[in-house]
């Protein structure tokens, strides 16, 4: 082998271990400080404040008719964080889906570690009932106890279990 062949294959090997150990580092570091939970709700409020003005400024009949479906007399208004690191987080409950998860892009971003980057989701039907589904964890979602196999209308109340944290629809 010529000398120059061989310092090539000295330098190229020389910044694969290079590669290696910043990406140990990296994966260290996330482990040690976990991930960067930002309060979502704060900045959406903040982009748009003409139209919650104008939410607030409209009679009570007409708020609840603005979401484009019908509102039930005992249907929930939010969604509450009961247990877990992000106790007392509320989510106002709109027509929009919300998605449970350790994903950055999740609408409620679990920093727990027994649950998935897409771990479950909360919607609505068309009848004004909210129905939770599980996408496929790996260790389950679980509605008052039982273990979600198939997406179930939540009663008001039942607890949402995803690892340590315990979700509620609230009025």
């Amino acid at each position: 082998m010529s000398e120059l062949t061989l310092t090539v294959m000295r330098l190229g090997f020389l910044a694969v271990l290079w590669l290696f150990v910043i990406v140990a580092v990296q994966v260290i570091r996330s482990d040690l400080f976990g991930t960067r939970v930002t309060q979502r709700g704060s900045r959406r409020e903040a982009g748009r404040p003409q139209q919650a003005a104008r939410q607030a400024a409209a009679p009570p009949q007409q708020r609840g008719q603005q979401g484009g479906g019908r509102q039930r007399r005992n249907a929930p208004t939010k969604l509450v964080v009961s247990e877990g690191t992000l106790t007392g987080t509320t989510v106002a409950l709109q027509a929009q889906t919300i998605t449970l998860g350790r994903a950055h892009d999740s609408t409620i971003v679990l920093d727990d570690d027994y649950a998935s980057s897409r771990h479950a989701r909360i919607y609505p039907d068309r009848d004004g009932q909210w129905i939770v589904e599980d996408l496929g964890s790996t260790n389950g979602t679980y509605l008052d106890r039982t273990r979600l196999t198939t997406p179930t209308p939540i009663p008001l109340g039942a607890p949402i279990r995803i690892g340590k944290t315990v979700i509620e629809l609230r009025k």
